[in-house]
């Protein structure tokens, strides 16, 4: 026996149509506002050759809270585009303590390894010169354990018109 189901109309609410460029737009202008030193920060990480960002948000029609780079699959940024100015790095583990002993501005994640990885308050005490360099000490860091092959691929990228890799060019025979 087929059990027949009657189709429940729902009252019609006008709805605007959805275009392809409505769904890239961002929610709202002022979700997409960042401090000056944070779209500092965003610029010079994504200046780096092959570096892809991808943006995390809480829920699936709400801004993005973090915006987490790669560079050929391999994460070497997580920066925070809304609530805190923050941006976390790879560090060298010995300079990762001293950093926070130098700095009320820099410290951990819980979530991240401590050892590795430190936490930069972009509202705090440390220069823009300083982060600058350690957004570019965390890509050469990650880029020192890419294959020959990506590393390869990311002086290509560099080359086809982005800046110089940091791409450290130690090759083991």
């Amino acid at each position: 026996m087929i059990r027949r189901t009657r189709e429940r109309k729902l009252p019609s609410a006008k709805q605007e149509p959805v275009t392809a460029i409505s769904l890239f737009e961002p929610p709202s202008a002022a979700a997409s506002k960042l401090s000056k030193r944070t779209a500092t920060v965003k610029a010079w990480i994504e200046a780096k050759p092959g570096a892809e960002g991808r943006e995390f948000a809480p829920r699936k029609n709400s801004p993005p809270l973090v915006v987490i780079y790669k560079v050929m699959g391999k994460m070497f940024a997580i920066l925070s585009v809304r609530g805190v100015e923050d941006v976390i790095l790879k560090c060298d583990p010995m300079l990762a303590s001293v950093l926070r002993k130098d700095y009320a501005g820099i410290g951990h994640r819980s979530h991240l390894d401590r050892r590795f990885w430190i936490s930069v308050r972009l509202d705090a005490d440390v220069p823009l010169k300083e982060i600058e360099r350690l957004v570019s000490q965390s890509y050469g860091l990650v880029c020192a354990k890419l294959t020959a092959k990506q590393r390869t691929e990311v002086a290509r990228l560099a080359t086809s018109g982005r800046l110089a890799p940091s791409v450290p060019s130690s090759h083991k025979p």
